[in-house]
């Protein structure tokens, strides 16, 4: 619990020092997202690499994966009936908020969190492949059909996952990892040194982005932000325990990773999908930060109570 608990305390700080140079000025206007890019096209996809070259192929797709595909599955599905029958939402908005309650921030904050809280970021490889490769594509194909847009083609969903950073950074791990191959020392080290720089550059931007930020859950749709909200970081974690507990048998660290990968809160690219389609903007904006705020508590009480 001690190991834990310091972990979360350096992200907290970490984070703190973030919002501090936000707050000061000290890096300029726009910094928040300078760093996310550098993370995003540089850091991040070293680190997914090393990880998940170095980890078994059995421990990537395990028994814990299925867990989190099913919790996903479930959050959407409950968020879409939730909406439907008792919100009385219809069309794209609904699309937009099942994909708040289930699309989880597997990159700027799930890395992190995964490596304080266990040693390793591996467990997050399978959900960030699911999201996409699966979601995406069907979430861009729903929302045209809803919304009456044609303005992405089917051959720009079907290349967004090739030209991710992540993707390829997971597919280049997993290639190394099944063949057994290895890098020469001095192209491996500077791959590590860029690895090594993506959980603190990410936590100062996370940082960075927190100074100013509108206070979520004020708006007109509250009963769908907190829909989302309360499948995202309650009901997604509480299935994907009891599945992985009960059903697979898992425990231990094992378990822990299943369990913080689907509390973690709604990716910022949830967001962005709704600015592109101009439907439920506030509640994917809301759901991003308000989901943010609450999955820290709670993946602390998990870390706490499974490590």
């Amino acid at each position: 619990m001690e190991a834990v608990l310091t972990g979360f305390g350096s992200l907290a700080v970490v984070v703190a020092l973030g919002y501090g140079l936000g707050r000061l000025g000290i890096l300029g206007t726009g910094a928040d997202h300078v760093l996310s890019r550098l993370t995003f096209y540089a850091a991040t996809p070293a680190l997914m690499f090393l990880t998940v070259a170095g980890a078994r192929v059995s421990d990537i797709f395990s028994a814990g994966a299925l867990a989190n595909i099913v919790a996903v599955a479930v959050a959407a599905l409950l968020y879409a009936l939730v909406a439907r029958v008792l919100l009385r939402r219809r069309g794209a908005e609904v699309t937009l908020g099942a994909l708040s309650a289930s699309y989880v921030n597997a990159g700027n904050l799930g890395i992190p969190i995964l490596v304080f809280a266990t040693g390793s970021a591996a467990a997050i490889a399978p959900i960030l492949l699911l999201q996409l490769l699966v979601m995406v594509p069907i979430g861009f194909a729903v929302l045209d059909v809803q919304t009456g847009r044609h303005g992405i083609s089917v051959g720009q969903v079907l290349l967004t996952p090739v030209r991710n950073p992540l993707v390829i950074g997971v597919a280049l791990g997993l290639l190394f990892s099944v063949t057994g191959w290895r890098l020469p020392d001095p192209v491996l080290a500077p791959i590590e040194m860029l690895g090594h720089m993506a959980v603190p550059t990410m936590l100062i931007a996370f940082g960075l982005s927190l100074h100013g930020a509108p206070l979520p859950g004020t708006g007109r749709e509250r009963g769908p932000l907190w829909a989302a909200v309360g499948i995202k970081t309650v009901v997604a974690p509480a299935v994907a325990y009891l599945l992985a507990r009960e059903a697979l048998g898992l425990s231990g660290t094992e378990l822990l990773a299943t369990v913080i990968v689907a509390a973690l809160p709604t990716a910022q690219n949830v967001f962005v999908y709704a600015m592109r389609y101009g439907r439920a903007v506030p509640l994917a904006r809301d759901a991003v930060l308000l989901s943010t705020l609450v999955c820290i508590p709670v993946v602390v009480a998990l870390a706490g109570v499974l490590a």
